[in-house]
Order: C-alpha cells, then sequence, then structure tokens
C-alpha cells in the first residue's frame, strides 16, 4: 500500500500550489455588517407579517397609556421632578450637554430628587445644585483628556493587580469638584426636602447599595467628605480597569472593609421617589405620584453601533459583554416606564441618537470627540426635540428582528412604507371601546404611535 501511495508523490507539489484557490472558494460571503448594509434595515418580510398579528411593544405601550389615563385621580397631587442619570464613562458629555441646553431654553426644572449611576454620579451633584454649576459641567465635559482621568499600568504585573489603570487622577479631579462649600450647599437643599442619590456596586455581595449623598453631606465632618467623595469615585470605578474602592464600615461595632464598584454592575440607572415627610405618607393625594416628571438622560445611545467582529475569542467575548451593557439599559429604561405607568408618572427619555457619530468606547476621553455630544445635547435640549416618551423599542428600527427563515429584503427606514402600522390588537381593543362600561373606564381612543404629539418640554 505504502508503495501505492509513494507513486503519487509528484501529485504533492500541486496539491499545494492548488489548495490557496480551493481554501479560497470554501470562505463564506461576507457579513451584512461586512458589506455595508445596515442591520434594521434587513427584515424577514414573511415574519414580520407573522408578528404584526400579535401583541407587539406598540400595543403594549398604547394599552399602558390608557391604564395611566383610566387612574388618573380626582385630586391632582402637587407635582414633583426626579432626574435620572445614567452611566457611560466619556459618553456623559452628551448627558452634561443636555442639562446645559436645558437650562438656556428657560425650562430646566428645580428637581426634587436626583439619582446617578458611573459618569452619571459625577454629573448628579452638580444636576443637583442647579444651572449655577453649568459651567463647571461644560468644563469637565469638553476639555478633560484621558490621562486626566486615569493612567494605564503598562506593566505586566498590572494583570495580577486589581485594575489595569491607576484612578488616582480621576480621585483628584473629584477632590476638586467636590468642596467643602458644594457640600454644605448640598446639606442645605437636603434640609429642604430635596433628595440626592448615588448608585455603586458591593464588589461581594454582588449587590447594588444607593447612597443618600445629602444625608452624608449633612453630617459636615471631615471623614465625611471623604466618604462622600469616595462613594463617587467607587460609582465610577470600571471592573478590572480601575481598582475597586475601599470604604471602612462597622458592623455591631466590628471594623470592616467594603470594596465597591461601578454601578452600572447591578443597574444602569435607578429611580428614587421624591421625599415626603411621615405625616404625608399615607395622604391619598399628597402621597400620589401621579402626574410626577420623571426624566431620564441616558450617556450613550440605546443600542450599539453595528461593527464587525473579528474571529478571536477575546473580542468576541468582549464584543457580548458591551452588547449585553447595553440590553441592561435597555431593561432598567423598560422597568422604570413600567414604574411611570402604573403610579402615573410622566415619562420623558433622552439618549445619544443612533445615526450621531459618536466613539466606539467609553473611556476615550478625546475632549474633540466630547465637545461634539455635549453640543449635540445641548443643541437637542435647546430646540425641544432631546426628549421621547417611549420605551425602547417603539421607535423606527428599534424592533426586535422576527425571522422564520432567511430569504431577507432590505427596506429604507425613511421611506413612508416602512412607517409601523396599527396591529391587529389595536383595532380590537378600539372595537371593544365601544361598549359603555368601556367607555366609562378608559374614555380615550387608542391613537398609533406615530399619530402622537411629539413631548414638548
Amino acid at each position: 500500500m505504502w508503495g501505492y501511495i509513494a507513486s503519487f508523490r509528484w501529485l504533492l507539489p500541486i496539491a499545494l500550489i492548488a489548495a490557496p484557490a480551493c481554501m479560497h472558494r470554501i470562505v463564506p460571503p461576507p457579513s451584512p455588517v461586512e458589506a455595508g448594509l445596515k442591520p434594521v434595515e434587513i427584515i424577514d418580510p414573511i415574519g414580520e407579517a407573522k408578528a404584526d398579528q400579535a401583541w407587539n411593544m406598540e400595543d403594549l405601550f398604547l394599552l399602558g397609556e390608557r391604564i395611566r389615563q383610566s387612574n388618573k385621580p380626582a385630586e391632582l397631587p402637587p407635582k414633583r421632578t426626579a432626574l435620572v442619570l445614567s452611566g457611560g464613562g466619556c459618553y456623559g458629555a452628551y448627558s452634561a450637554g443636555v442639562l446645559v441646553g436645558w437650562t438656556q431654553s428657560g425650562t430646566r426644572p428645580v428637581f426634587d430628587v436626583v439619582t446617578g449611576i458611573s459618569t452619571g454620579a459625577l454629573i448628579a451633584p452638580l444636576a443637583f445644585m442647579g444651572s449655577a454649576y453649568d459651567a463647571q459641567l461644560r468644563e469637565v465635559y469638553t476639555t478633560l483628556k484621558s490621562t486626566d482621568v486615569f493612567l494605564i499600568r503598562k506593566r505586566i504585573r498590572t494583570l495580577f493587580r486589581e485594575g489595569l489603570a491607576d484612578s488616582g487622577p480621576l480621585a483628584r479631579q473629584i477632590e476638586r469638584m467636590i468642596t467643602p462649600e458644594l457640600l454644605a450647599q448640598i446639606a442645605a437643599e437636603h434640609a429642604k426636602g430635596r433628595r440626592l442619590y448615588v448608585g455603586t456596586t458591593d464588589l461581594e455581595s454582588r449587590r447594588s447599595v444607593q447612597w443618600d449623598m445629602g444625608e452624608i453631606a449633612s453630617r459636615g465632618t471631615p471623614a465625611d467628605l471623604e466618604l462622600f467623595r469616595k462613594v463617587l469615585l467607587a460609582s465610577s470605578a470600571i471592573p478590572g480597569f480601575f481598582p475597586p474602592v475601599k470604604i471602612p464600615i462597622t458592623v455591631d461595632g466590628q471594623p470592616y472593609t467594603e470594596r465597591h464598584i461601578d454601578g452600572g454592575v447591578t443597574s444602569a440607572l435607578f429611580f428614587r421617589p421624591p421625599y415626603i415627610s411621615m405625616e404625608w405618607k399615607n395622604h391619598p393625594v399628597i402621597a400620589s405620584l401621579y402626574g410626577s416628571d420623571v426624566y431620564i438622560i441616558v450617556a450613550g445611545k440605546l443600542y450599539a453601533d453595528p461593527q464587525t467582529v473579528s474571529p478571536r475569542a477575546l473580542i468576541i467575548a468582549a464584543n457580548s459583554v458591551s452588547t449585553l451593557i447595553y440590553s441592561q439599559t435597555r431593561g432598567d429604561l423598560l422597568k422604570l416606564y413600567m414604574a411611570c405607568i402604573l403610579t402615573g408618572m410622566n415619562y420623558s427619555m433622552t439618549a445619544i441618537p443612533g445615526d450621531f457619530p459618536a466613539p466606539s468606547t467609553s473611556t476615550d476621553f478625546d475632549p474633540v470627540e466630547m465637545t461634539k455630544m455635549f453640543n449635540e445635547g445641548s443643541q437637542r435640549a435647546l430646540a425641544g426635540t432631546a426628549w421621547r416618551n417611549t420605551p425602547p423599542g417603539l421607535e423606527r428600527g428599534e424592533g426586535t428582528m422576527i425571522r422564520v427563515g432567511t430569504t431577507l429584503t432590505r427596506i429604507d427606514l425613511g421611506s413612508p412604507d416602512a412607517k409601523p402600522r396599527p396591529s391587529g390588537i389595536i383595532q380590537w381593543l378600539n372595537a371593544m371601546m365601544d361598549t359603555e362600561p368601556a367607555k366609562q373606564a378608559l374614555p380615550a381612543p387608542i391613537v398609533p404611535v406615530d399619530a402622537r404629539e411629539p413631548v414638548s418640554r
């Protein structure tokens, strides 16, 4: 047998020459993203048609709005205003821009409660104190460079430390921002009933921790000033990138040390209701949140920009983690939207537009790019186009991809033909409205999302 094989030794050089050509023929076609197509414009028409016969996000939104209207009390409670600031690193420049543009529009309210996580935690004290700190917001989010925020450790032993970067520069920025004078001002507003909260994540319990920053500020001791600053640093401590922040605690008199990291690990954003004194807690009108305004500023986009992914395990894993973070943000926004439906609060949200050319990473503190994001937020807030009252999944290009096969087609989302149509369930609900009990309970007809008037603040 070996002699038989040896007789064909002359074929080996030819096989080696022909191999690349053979391999080239079995390379699969490019992905749609590699070919320059937009994934949101690629649909399965059969799958979409079948999905239109079932419940979808538009139906749930419309029904939710009807439920909100049906719960309107006869006597409206005092209107309160909450600001929710998400995490997002350098994308916080957009959040800062929205606040400054909002001030310039003359419609920015005094917030009864402000919550912040990560970069939102850094913005929160200045947003809480109002437009007097707009100049500082602009400076922080349009002039700082990466080296003003962190220093990358380049030695090999860095891989065996708590973080790849030194967060010392950020700690010094926080120290300059949170002065004893600012702390005293926050304490004074806290005494009036306004509230400021910041979220971190306890590394070992793996639980979210929400800090009452106004209460910490109200004690006014040097130790509390240090704690205030530490909480802000901890909320921004990206795990693996920045080292955890050590916070000393006592449990039944015994000293311990907790390590806190980025609040975005456990939640992208969070809401806390405005403060109500104990004597009014059970009052049916005063304690109601109906009609109160919740404004959410997302430091980033709702959906990650499509990009080609190299066939390498670490790159695929990193890309998947990034996708998970975007998904968590949308999930937290949906939960807050449901809370607004149940309580009757008004939901308004803004995020970096999907077509805006934002940096690909949230840790790239480039003054030029951050100024562009700041100006985008500022201009949209000033023009009154920043806010939407719909949760993720309702606007064009945000729907789930529905597939029943692999024969797809491309649509132009800007075309009138791509306009979402009311599904059968909406027509069914409107038919149900013709009954007398339904008219008494839910007097307003259901209107498709595209026919709703835009939010104007």
